[in-house]
């Protein structure tokens, strides 16, 4: 199991990195425009603070999965974790409309890649607490 909490934080510290590029590949100085300045810097902001908690949660799989799989409370942070990417799959599915990706070959492909990372992450760490 602690492999996988490893690899899992490997690929969190990767997803919050690429936040940096939202911004710019989502066109936000255009999108963003026509909001008003609080709405425009809460976008920013929220993103900053999503990007900064998938982050530690990257580094606190990578550096302490041991004590993730071991001991109590590292299995109610687990359990959490796993709540927290659950709900994240759920969202994937019932809350983003399939608009953005049926049709679409490279949409289509991200939104398969990240509902099986949401799916993978929700399991891993769902059975660090139940095992």
């Amino acid at each position: 199991m602690e492999i996988h909490l490893k690899i899992i934080g490997i690929l969190l510290i990767i997803l919050a990195l690429i936040h940096v590029i939202f911004p710019k590949y989502f066109n936000w100085k255009d999108d963003l425009k026509p909001l008003t300045l609080i709405n425009r810097q809460m976008m920013h902001v929220h993103t900053f603070f999503i990007a900064l908690t998938v982050l530690l949660m990257g580094i606190l799989c990578f550096t302490s999965s041991e004590d993730l799989v071991t001991t109590h409370l590292g299995k109610r942070i687990s359990l959490g974790l796993g709540i927290f990417w659950f709900i994240r799959l759920l969202f994937q599915f019932f809350v983003y409309s399939s608009i953005h990706w049926k049709g679409k070959k490279f949409e289509t492909v991200v939104h398969i890649v990240f509902s099986l990372l949401w799916m993978y992450l929700s399991i891993i760490f769902l059975m660090v607490y139940f095992i």
